[in-house]
């Protein structure tokens, strides 16, 4: 049984924060949270009214869980954010206990460039932590950053890439900027950005490096996979699916012991079978064909023992005690 499944109420009345809330992680969250007694606070970017507006009200529905009827509805609370705002994004975390901070990046690698990511992921990031440190009931902030702000060091094409690649790594700057990978370039800048925030303002933050979110919708053209080759050659290519995501943010924010980065996976594609696997899932309208030849088993070098342990003491309910 999944920690998430399970209806336990270790909220005692609090109120959190799910920014941005529009996209597949945000909706799980909001679930999840709902039903562990949480008050939400359900931000949307791209929410052009205010809490009373019929947009609000339609995106409330949304974000109900099934079948729960009306009696999660009074502790739903749904707020316009933008990440260039920051009286928006104050408002929406007031009298919040936690944050979970994701932004949803451009499903197109054409819509991913230099400019956007600077703008757009850095300023948020900003505001969201300076916003947090404001907050005088805040206890934690759960950051959702990336694999992708971790895995691209520059090492892949040398003779010692078979080094193990964990949540004590950062991708390089200077080699995402050179590659034009914009996504990674996102991911590392405004994760950076936030740690920055959170050191300097004495907000206590975790952040979740996650691997690529396999939604519905997801498609070969997604910035993520800007690389992929590459990431495969290096084993370091992983997905995770939204539930197993969204159970690690929960676990992130209750867990007593949580600290620092998670990165945080449940698949890691090193096989040919799994490459074609997700090929598929990429792009299900094209021919099937079997594994190349010229594809191999690659070692995997990406670890997530670190989140695996928080995992086992989130569903024990025993912390710092697990080896």
């Amino acid at each position: 049984m999944c920690p998430g499944s399970v209806d336990a109420a270790p909220a005692a009345g609090k109120s959190v924060c799910v920014m941005d809330a529009a996209g597949p992680l945000g909706h799980a969250l909001v679930d999840r949270l709902l039903r562990r007694g949480y008050t939400v606070h359900a931000a949307t970017y791209g929410l052009g009214g205010d809490d009373g507006g019929a947009e609000a009200a339609a995106l409330r529905k949304q974000y109900l869980p099934r079948g729960a009827g009306d009696a999660y509805g009074h502790r739903l609370k749904v707020f316009r954010a933008d990440p260039f705002d920051y009286h928006a994004i104050a408002d929406a975390v007031r009298g919040c206990a936690g944050v979970f901070c994701m932004f949803n990046t451009p499903d197109d690698q054409a819509q991913c460039d230099e400019l956007t990511v600077e703008e757009e992921e850095v300023r948020a990031a900003h505001n969201v932590l300076e916003a947090c440190a404001q907050t005088d009931a805040m206890e934690r902030v759960v950051f959702t950053s990336s694999v992708t702000a971790v895995v691209w060091t520059g090492d892949a094409d040398k003779e010692d890439g078979h080094l193990a690649v964990d949540e004590r790594c950062w991708s390089d700057l200077a080699f995402c900027r050179k590659f034009k990978l914009w996504h990674a370039l996102a991911k590392t800048l405004s994760e950076k950005t936030a740690w920055a925030l959170a050191m300097d303002r004495g907000v206590d933050m975790v952040a979740i490096n996650a691997g690529l979110l396999t939604a519905p919708g997801l498609t070969a053209a997604h910035p993520y996979l800007k690389g992929a080759p590459d990431m495969y050659a290096a084993g370091v290519l992983t997905t995770v699916d939204v539930d197993f995501l969204a159970d690690a943010h929960v676990a992130a924010y209750e867990c007593p012991t949580a600290y620092g980065r998670y990165l945080c996976f449940n698949n890691a594609v090193c096989r040919p079978e799994d490459a074609v696997k997700l090929a598929q899932m990429l792009s299900p309208a094209a021919p099937r064909s079997p594994p190349s030849d010229e594809l191999k088993v690659i070692p995997q070098r990406i670890q997530n023992k670190k989140l695996n342990k928080l995992m086992l003491e989130f569903a024990s309910g025993v912390y710092g005690k697990l080896d």
